[in-house]
């Protein structure tokens, strides 16, 4: 619930489907193996993130925590719940920088991109878009959590390479009782385009702020991963038409990203539409479990000294729809390479994800279409 509940439904069905997939694996493989998914609700809070993860860890003894899907409960649940008690945790869409760089001994990792990644691919984007970011200006409007603030700097920094300029930067408290004022700075100066850095359930409230202004024109906008959600598409209605942004996707034409998404249409509850981070979350529980296989323990710290290796370059490359022969491979003490439903993860040695690509989305009619493929610009 809260400000990402659009993303729960489809999180709690991915994380399900991979469990069902992981019994069935299992049972073919012949391997004396249990597991269990357990969900609780965090709230998009990061004092009620901490509380379901020590009722998760202390009362249903989980041995690995996929989640949280904010950063700013992520990073307080890693810092009072995992890293203290040597849990392996796994966010499938915390993207905040900051993340990389706490000091986890392992146990913190993520099958999202970093934001690193996805300021610079966003700035390119628009770029193109705009012709080129040569003298172009773009106003910022983000939440005041790790998340707003970080990838608003990282997208600053890439879009003023590029030889654009930023003209009103507002950072806004999510809990806010009115956005005018802040609407009427986003929104100031006739720029070429503006970025939200948001969640649904906040940028529901400021987008009737921005539209009162009398300048806002959503197809001169754009958006992160956090504003993808069909439910906010077709409750912004006007406003939102022709909206456009990133977020972690899945390469076109990779077979088992493909088979994902056959997968999704045929699992209960079929009512659920699929959303970002869903195939990221599915791939996360896949790696609590190819952890503690790798590991021949259930041990935190051990499953985490062994995540790394399961997904990064070098050894033989076992797919989701392999997972097997995977099974036997860890089994045998082989090294794999986990091809997830996003894709290449590709963990690096501070757990974050870098192989991924960005999909481009646009609101249009009252839903979220994905409209294309971003190319993905590494930072130095």
């Amino acid at each position: 619930t809260g400000d990402l509940s659009d993303f729960g439904p489809p999180g709690q069905k991915a994380a399900d489907m991979a469990g069902v997939e992981i019994d069935e694996a299992i049972k073919e493989a012949g391997v004396d193996h249990t597991v269990n998914i357990v969900h609780e609700d965090n709230e998009t809070n990061p004092q009620a993130a901490v509380q379901a993860a020590r009722k998760l860890v202390d009362s249903d003894r989980a041995s690995c925590l996929a989640g949280a899907w904010a950063s700013a409960d992520t990073i307080p649940t890693a810092q009072s719940v995992s890293i203290p008690g040597g849990v392996l945790q796994i966010t499938p869409a915390s993207t905040a920088d900051e993340i990389t760089d706490i000091d986890d001994d392992g146990l913190l990792n993520r099958t999202s991109p970093p934001d690193r990644f996805q300021g610079p691919t966003l700035a390119q984007v628009i770029g193109d878009d705009l012709g080129s970011a040569e003298g172009k200006v773009v106003n910022i409007g983000a939440r005041n959590d790790p998340y707003g603030e970080g990838l608003a700097g990282t997208f600053s920094d890439a879009w003023e390479e590029l030889g654009g300029t930023i003209g009103a930067e507002v950072i806004y408290e999510p809990e806010q009782p009115s956005y005018n004022s802040e609407a009427a700075e986003i929104t100031s100066g006739n720029p070429d385009a503006i970025v939200i850095i948001d969640f649904p359930e906040t940028f529901i409230k400021v987008a009737p702020a921005l539209e009162r202004t009398g300048n806002w024109d959503p197809t001169k906008a754009w958006g992160t991963d956090g504003l993808y959600s069909g439910d906010l598409a077709a409750d912004l209605g006007a406003p939102g038409e022709g909206f456009r942004g990133t977020f972690p996707g899945a390469p076109e034409g990779v077979e088992q990203a493909a088979a994902f998404d056959e997968l999704w249409n045929e699992s209960e509850p079929r009512d659920v539409a699929r959303l970002a981070f869903d195939a990221q979350q599915f791939d996360a529980v896949m790696l609590c479990y190819l952890a503690a296989v790798a590991a021949g323990s259930t041990d935190g710290q051990e499953m985490a000294d062994a995540v790394v290796d399961l997904s990064a370059p070098g050894g033989t490359k076992y797919t989701w729809e392999q997972l097997p022969e995977a099974i036997e491979a860890l089994q045998n003490g082989d090294d794999i390479d986990y091809e997830g439903a996003a894709g290449t993860i590709d963990l690096n040695e501070d757990g974050d994800a870098t192989g991924e690509v960005y999909d481009l989305y646009t609101f249009k009619g009252g839903s979220a279409d994905v409209t294309g493929e971003a190319k993905v610009v590494t930072p130095e």
